[in-house]
Order: structure tokens, then C-alpha cells, then sequence
């Protein structure tokens, strides 16, 4: 496992914009496929967006394709999550997660069982 750190969350009104970043504490993060998750208040974590090792693949949940991009830089050993547009029901603890045992080219994740680390979250408030 390795140690995640998420920044970057706050309050937002709807219409605006944040960016999220994720940290490996101690480790390369270009060793792991990485994504992130959010959890709704009452509602279960469900996944946002996953990006391959290389970052040449990407995926999204279909209720934020074309609002929200994950990148990485490796170099920087950090992940990102910018997020446009945003809308109240974005609100929410949003998750960095890592997966191991991944090659380097195209393979993301898109499910909690394939993760094997967690960060703590950071909290996104949207006000309408």
C-alpha cells in the first residue's frame, strides 16, 4: 500500500471550477494506475475518474465526462482532478486511489476492488 494525500477541495459555487491533487508519500506515484472516487452525502463511493500509469488511458463515470480531466505528472509525482462546471450535486468527499500490479501502457481501473490504496478524501462543497 502506499500513503495518499489529497489537497485541494473547498466551497465552490456551482459554475466553478477546482482542482484537486493527490500525493504518494514516500513512493513514486508512476508505479500505480491511479483514480479517483467520490461519496455523496448518504450515498455509496462510486468512481470518477482513472488514469494508466503512462496517462496515455483515461476513463470517466459518464456524469462528469467532459467536466472533470485527470492528468498526472509523474515528474511531480502527483495526480490531478480539474473539475469545471461545477453542479450541487458534485458535493461530496472525493478520493485519491492507487492500484499496483499494473503494467505501464493503457490499463485504468474503474472499480474500489482494483485499488489497493486509499487517501483520506477531500471535501468538495458546491452551493447553488
Amino acid at each position: 500500500q502506499v500513503p495518499l494525500v489529497e489537497s485541494g477541495g473547498g466551497m465552490v459555487q456551482a459554475g466553478g471550477s477546482l482542482r484537486l491533487s493527490c500525493g504518494a508519500s514516500g513512493r513514486t506515484v508512476s508505479s500505480y494506475a491511479m483514480g479517483w472516487f467520490r461519496q455523496a452525502p448518504g450515498k455509496e463511493r462510486e468512481f470518477v475518474a482513472g488514469i494508466s500509469r503512462s496517462g496515455v488511458s483515461t476513463g470517466y463515470a459518464d456524469s462528469v465526462k467532459g467536466r472533470f480531466t485527470i492528468s498526472r505528472d509523474n515528474a511531480k509525482n502527483t495526480v490531478y482532478l480539474q473539475i469545471f462546471s461545477l453542479k450541487p450535486e458534485d458535493t461530496g468527499v472525493y478520493y485519491c486511489a492507487a492500484r499496483g500490479r499494473t503494467n505501464w501502457g493503457s490499463t485504468y481501473y474503474t472499480t474500489e476492488s482494483e485499488y489497493d490504496s486509499w487517501g483520506q478524501g477531500t471535501q468538495v462543497t458546491v452551493s447553488s
